[in-house]
């Protein structure tokens, strides 16, 4: 094989992703980062591998988009069943995380898909993409990864790892269409507590990207087209209020979002 051939081979996607998910079952070492010929070198790549971890995991249920700023390209992270929780009534959703790298929290809001966006040729309106939210909630992610260490790789091969996803946990929220419409998450007061101390407050938003509605419509219209769309029931959370908070095992955390809800955590070690 020439050198030429070697570098016209096909990024393998598959392989990246076999690391990825032996790495989290525990069947292979975690790596620091992806063996150098298979690290995804642009999102295109990243996705492939995502897209193959997360066909391997299981259903998708639903999706993490985020942006770094209000006109930057946005990023998702499909998130599969086993990692999604939805609390009960609003009570504490308790969690296993001692298995985890990090403990990394975030308050989020949380959108909950009522009705089908699948892809289609025509791009979706602003108007028609909140008309297909059933609710929207407090949540909190829960960031974790499957390298040996926390936030060392590149930004492509962190979003192979799902977009460094551990775990989604949605609370209490709005669910009229009449209190959805008339949402303006940029006003949201948020608040993260820790162990009953308040370590997170914004008095409006808080989340770099901005306009959370953007990163929806782009999600509907691009983002999930390769995982067939954006289904019913499906949870779509919209990027960090409060930044990263790296908490410990056994610790209890708290989002508030102002006019929408709350979402509780107990992190079992």
């Amino acid at each position: 094989m020439t050198s030429e051939s070697v570098a016209l081979a096909p990024f393998d996607a598959l392989t990246s992703a076999t690391v990825l998910t032996q790495a989290r079952l525990g069947q292979g070492p975690r790596p620091f980062d992806l063996p150098a010929a298979l690290q995804p070198q642009n999102a295109a790549q990243a996705y492939a591998v995502q897209d193959a971890v997360v066909q391997a995991r299981g259903v998708v249920a639903g999706w993490k988009v985020g942006a770094s700023g209000p006109d930057a390209p946005p990023s998702r992270g499909a998130l599969t069943q086993d990692s999604v929780w939805v609390c009960a009534q609003g009570q504490p959703q308790a969690l296993s995380c001692g298995g985890n790298v990090v403990i990394g929290v975030e308050a989020e809001l949380v959108y909950e898909l009522g009705t089908d966006l699948p892809p289609r040729a025509q791009p979706y309106s602003r108007a028609e993409v909140l008309a297909a939210m059933r609710s929207a909630r407090a949540a909190i992610e829960v960031c974790d990864t499957r390298y040996a260490a926390w936030g060392v790789q590149s930004a492509w091969s962190r979003l192979a790892d799902q977009g460094s996803h551990g775990a989604l946990v949605v609370g209490s929220g709005l669910t009229s269409p009449a209190d959805l419409a008339a949402l303006d998450p940029l006003a949201l007061p948020v608040g993260l507590w820790v162990n009953g101390t308040l370590a997170v407050q914004r008095a409006a938003w808080g989340n770099p990207a901005g306009d959370p509605l953007r990163l929806l419509v782009w999600l509907a219209n691009e983002g999930a087209h390769s995982l067939g769309g954006l289904r019913a029931g499906q949870w779509v959370t919209t990027g960090s209020c409060t930044g990263n908070l790296l908490v410990a095992p056994g610790s209890v955390v708290v989002a508030e979002l102002g006019g929408v809800g709350r979402a509780e955590l107990r992190c079992i070690a």
